[in-house]
């Protein structure tokens, strides 16, 4: 079906007819026809339908027929549904659609009987389209143009309140219309502050764009619109909107001067204001300026609170969309432009550097000088790698929801209590093989001195044959993330498996990677051979010595998943929404303050390892009891318990490979250990101590002036960066959390007793019971 093309028929203002049988068929109206395929997004059919029939998208819904079904209609309204009807018409050329408005009662408005669908309402009037250019004080960038607010007429009839569609709009002059219902005392409160805002003749203004904001306080204050008979740099003429109403203003330039002033004014209305035209000046950058102050302190201010705070405010009754762009300019406003941030990026790069010697701060562009790549390691990041963390860093890209998307590359560390430790990050604009060989190479140089490191990644995307190949000169281990392999397991089967078989797989694929010895991972793997032959393959040709403890020739510290960085993402979610250099700011403000807490709170510890050791530590104290060592003279010891183990305490080996695989003694170790006299802190690796993690601690992340505009210098040839070409798809963006979640085992549910970790035929309560 893909690639499927289906000719639409829509159907709108006619009439539904059931016959004998209970068929329906659909008389009258008007139709259009358009072609769509299953790569449409409902959003994009939604609105080229309603600008097809010129309709309001908030009130209209469609609706189709099952092919040999006229009985029942089906609904379009969301993306699955609309893929679903081409699916179900995939076999025939048309298919027809059924477009209806529903109209929505204003709350203020009682006892509002339904009408005809040609009728609009008045809270749910509004269609979106681009203001002339002459409105220059709302142009935000070179695409972006302004919203002009123009009314509606009521007629009044029955205590029934219907606005008619008598707008008179000039030729080539699209406009947002959009209309408020209530003069409730409470509704106009904030705005009766603007009142005064236009005192008369005489009355100055420092500009233009100045005068045009009082006078549109000024109309939302009384309760009037108007209309601009001449709007330019220089001079501005203004008349109510309604008609044969003599109110009228007119302001312009004073000579030799910025200055506007009014020069002649009939403040007069005999159109009775709000009681006959109640449309209002509520442009998208009036509405940023009203939130603005709101936004700074409430950063995820949404659009509908928005919409009902300006409608208690000041009777302004906005739709969604004017609400989201006022945000989306006030958050530029507040934050800085997209396209100056990109710009900023090398005089940037180059403040990190200063600020932070010893740091690595680099980008790359395109050959049209659009922006390509992003890396940023701070030097406190990289030396406390080096001197306190293991030789183990977590390689893994999350997308940025950000106006120009891309996806940000993310190096990790573990520090000795197990916490996260940021090393380094990129932006760039696709997650490829490319892309994470140029990071690789960033991140050798900013290591600058390479010990034997173990990366835990996947070994897709060009990884495995970039870290080979970019360390090949070092000694250096690629283990592959489980959650990575246990996904591509599951996409790789042809077969027809269950989602509790699929679980029951990815579960004994589990245990054989963290099987410690080959006997255990041979009984996993051969319990995975019972269920599916092809499953048992692909494992086997995954290179088990890649991802496997009983083959893996690294150091992994039992950290099997490249998702380990999930605070650094959470951080890179909270922040993705800013331009990019204040993106990475607020990055390197999370990490100076992780650093500062974390060096605060281990000069508190009074113990030799950090406290998460000291719990793993006790734990295996507590298995010592039952063991049994036999002495030997050699360093080789026996342990017997409820398996018999060697132990080498010379190497800090056991047979049981947890000592190796932790870094920290086992409890066979442990035994032997205290039979010799000794102390098992000093068999445990030196990153687990509490002096390695405030090493790791030791240096701060400094503050990076704010870049206000780029040093341009066209005579040294300075470097031009400018926006990616990706923008940001239409629609609300995804929820869906950052990073995958590990595979958790289904925990049995009494149904007799409630209770857990048994079922109905092993309850201890219901054979007491008996």
């Amino acid at each position: 079906m893909a690639g499927k093309k289906v000719i639409v028929i829509c159907q709108s203002s006619g009439e539904f007819e059931t016959d004998e049988d209970g068929l329906l068929s659909y008389k009258g109206g008007d139709a259009h026809a358009m072609e769509i395929d299953d790569q449409m997004t409902y959003i994009d059919f939604k609105m080229e339908v309603a600008e097809m029939f010129n309709c309001n998208p908030s009130t209209m819904s469609t609706k189709y027929f099952l092919p040999g079904n006229k009985k029942t209609l089906i609904t379009i309204s969301n993306d699955k549904d609309l893929k679903r009807m081409i699916k179900f018409h995939g076999d025939s050329s048309t298919t027809d659609i059924y477009v209806m408005t529903e109209e929505v009662v204003v709350a203020d408005v009682s006892n509002m009987p339904a009408s005809r669908s040609s009728r609009t309402t008045l809270s749910e009037a509004g269609i979106l389209v681009d203001a002339p250019p002459s409105v220059a004080d709302d142009v935000v960038d070179d695409t972006t143009q302004p919203d002009l607010l123009l009314d509606a007429t009521f007629d009044v009839i029955d205590d029934t309140t219907h606005v008619d569609a008598q707008i008179d709009i000039p030729p080539e002059m699209p406009c947002l219309l959009s209309f408020v219902g209530s003069n409730d005392e409470k509704h106009v409160k904030a705005a009766q502050l603007w009142q005064n805002n236009i005192t008369g003749v005489g009355q100055r203004f420092n500009s233009v764009h100045e005068f045009r904001e009082a006078l549109r306080k000024y109309a939302i204050a009384h309760q009037f619109a108007f209309r601009y008979k001449k709007n330019d740099s220089h001079r501005v003429t203004v008349k109510c909107k309604a008609d044969g109403c003599p109110w009228r203003i007119h302001a312009s330039r004073l000579s030799t001067t910025q200055l506007i002033c009014i020069k002649k004014m009939n403040p007069a209305h005999t159109c009775e204001g709000a009681v006959v035209t109640t449309g209002h000046q509520a442009t998208r950058s009036w509405v940023a300026g009203i939130i603005k102050d709101k936004l700074k302190v409430f950063p995820n201010y949404k659009p509908k609170d928005i919409v009902n705070d300006i409608k208690q405010e000041y009777g302004i009754q906005l739709n969604y969309f004017q609400a989201w762009r006022g945000k989306e300019i006030a958050k530029e406003q507040l934050q800085g432009s997209y396209k100056e941030a990109y710009s900023q990026l090398p005089v940037f790069c180059e403040k990190i550097m200063e600020t932070n010697p010893g740091s690595l701060s680099t980008f790359t562009t395109k050959d049209d000088c659009s922006f390509h790549r992003l890396f940023v390691s701070f030097h406190a990041s990289l030396y406390g790698f080096q001197q306190g963390c293991r030789p183990l860093l977590f390689l893994d890209g999350i997308p940025l929801k950000s106006k120009y998307q891309g996806i940000l590359l993310t190096a990790t560390a573990a520090d000795g209590d197990d916490g996260v430790f940021p090393v380094a990050f990129a932006v760039v604009d696709t997650e490829s093989a490319d892309n994470w060989r140029w990071f690789l190479l960033q991140l050798k140089t900013a290591l600058s001195t390479c010990r034997c490191i173990t990366f835990v990644a996947d070994r897709e995307k060009g990884l495995r044959e970039s870290i080979v190949d970019i360390f090949q000169n070092e000694d250096v281990y690629h283990g592959y993330c489980l959650r990575y392999l246990s996904e591509q397991l599951i996409r790789d089967l042809k077969g027809q498996f269950s989602h509790e078989v699929k679980r029951l797989m990815v579960e004994d694929f589990y245990a054989a990677a963290y099987a410690s010895r080959p006997e255990g991972f041979q009984r996993c793997v051969e319990s995975i051979k019972s269920i599916s032959l092809e499953a048992y393959n692909w494992v086997m040709q995954s290179e088990p010595v890649h991802w496997a403890n009983s083959f893996f020739q690294g150091a992994r510290y039992n950290h099997m998943m490249s998702n380990f960085g999930e605070v650094f993402y959470s951080w890179a979610a909270d922040a993705h929404e800013l331009p990019i250099t204040q993106m990475v700011d607020a990055i390197r403000g999370k990490i100076m303050e992780l650093i500062y807490t974390r060096r605060a709170d281990s000069n508190q510890w009074l113990r030799r390892l950090t406290p998460m050791t000291e719990e793993k530590l006790e734990k295996e104290r507590l298995k010592v009891r039952p063991l049994q060592v036999l002495i030997s003279t050699g360093n080789r010891f026996e342990v017997r318990g409820d398996s018999n183990e060697v132990v080498d305490v010379d190497h800090c080996d056991c047979s049981c490979k947890g000592w190796q695989l932790t870094g920290l003694p086992c409890c066979h170790a442990i035994a032997v250990i205290g039979c010799l006299g000794r102390n098992p802190y000093d068999y445990c690796a030196r990153y687990f101590t509490a002096d390695s993690y405030r090493l790791t601690y030791t240096e701060s992340v400094h503050p990076v002036p704010n870049v206000d505009m780029p040093e341009q210098d066209s005579s040294q040839g300075a470097v031009t960066v400018t926006p990616p070409p990706t923008r940001r798809p239409p629609g609300r963006p995804t929820t869906k959390k950052i990073g995958s979640q590990e595979i958790v085992k289904r925990q049995l549910q009494c149904s007799k007793c409630k209770g857990t970790g048994h079922n109905k035929s092993t309850c201890k309560e219901l054979l007491s019971g008996c």
